[in-house]
């Protein structure tokens, strides 16, 4: 279990198992503090065998894991957390499941759906979509950094700015009060995921927050 909150996470994206173990190592080359596993196809079972190898490579690197919707695999493979969607179980929920010490990420695109997930007991909130993004579809307008900024005053909770981050965008991400910034196609889609990672790490303070 890492003992702070990752300032930068990286979202799995695309791919057979294979291709996104290769990436999983490239970007823990790069100095990755935490993955995120996003997983939407396959079996409970294949979903199960991927998180398992990813989590045990995470640790063995000295990064953080935290499982993409799914509690009960987060659980089984024992990661670091889970992050949840708006549809996914509620935030209390998950808390209750996995316990005080587990990271428990909660989506939100505004100032009441955060102060709702505070209250319930998250520990960090992924705030987006900050640009505009094609690595997910279905999004709703980009905030900028104004409405990451305007999520991030109504809490106390880190922030980690989510859709669209490229290493030149973060400056003003991190200046209008977010905490992190997350990223999936900035890296998994870079022709080289090392090199993608170690320059959006150079764009952040190195020092994690300790979790609540």
């Amino acid at each position: 279990m890492v003992a702070g909150l990752a300032r930068l996470h990286v979202i799995t994206f695309g791919g057979p198992d294979h291709e996104v173990l290769a990436t999983v190592q490239q970007v823990l080359a790069g100095g990755a503090p935490l993955v995120q596993l996003r997983t939407k196809q396959g079996t409970d079972r294949s979903r199960w065998a991927l998180a398992r190898e990813v989590v045990q490579r995470c640790h063995a690197a000295g990064a953080g894991c935290v499982v993409n919707d799914r509690a009960d695999v987060a659980a089984a493979v024992e990661a670091d957390g889970v992050h949840l969607g708006e549809h996914d179980l509620p935030v209390a929920a998950v808390r209750a499941l996995l316990g005080p010490t587990a990271l428990v990420g909660a989506t939100c695109r505004d100032p009441e759906s955060a102060r709702r997930a505070e209250a319930e007991g998250a520990t960090y909130l992924g705030v987006g979509p900050a640009h505009a993004t094609s690595t997910k579809s279905g999004l709703p307008a980009p905030l900028g950094p104004a409405g990451i900024g305007r999520v991030a005053a109504a809490v106390d909770l880190p922030v980690i700015a989510i859709g669209g981050v490229t290493a030149d965008r973060v400056p003003a991400l991190l200046d209008a009060g977010a905490y992190g910034v997350a990223v999936a196609g900035a890296v998994f889609a870079a022709p080289d995921p090392r090199a993608a990672t170690e320059a959006l790490r150079a764009t952040l303070p190195q020092r994690s927050r300790r979790s609540a």
